[in-house]
């Protein structure tokens, strides 16, 4: 599976961003099992989980976007948005996204995602800045 994330920039605080992450490669018949998950990885910091959608399409959210960000699937498309809204310079990091064959993979607690992820793609930067 080769995931590509698109959509990054750089915007101003309070503006909004949707990146989209596009899924090809031995995905057919599959994708609408997988779960799908946004990551992301600031300057110094560690990665950490943004938000992440399971097959059954309930959308999971770390504490600091809930509110701001929306996840959605588009599963004929093999694709995953996430809609991000009132950017904070906070929110400045490279973003990733990443699937898990493991469709319940977003029950787990936020910090522990990514290590049900088993493929991941190529991040794309969101800078916030006035």
């Amino acid at each position: 599976v080769q995931l590509q994330a698109s959509g990054g920039g750089l915007v101003q605080p309070g503006t909004s961003l949707r990146l989209s992450c596009a899924a090809s490669g031995d995905t057919y018949d599959h994708f609408n099992d997988y779960a799908i998950g946004w990551f992301r990885q600031a300057p110094g910091k560690e990665r950490e989980g943004v938000s992440c959608i399971g097959s059954d399409g309930r959308p999971h959210y770390a504490e600091s976007v809930k509110g701001r960000f929306t996840i959605s699937r588009d599963d004929p498309r093999k694709s995953v948005l996430l809609q991000m809204d009132r950017l904070k310079t906070e929110d400045t990091a490279v973003y990733y996204c990443a699937v898990s064959r493991l469709g319940t993979a977003c029950r787990e607690l936020t910090a522990r995602w990514a290590f049900s992820m088993d493929y991941w793609g190529v991040g794309t930067q969101v800078t916030v800045s006035s």
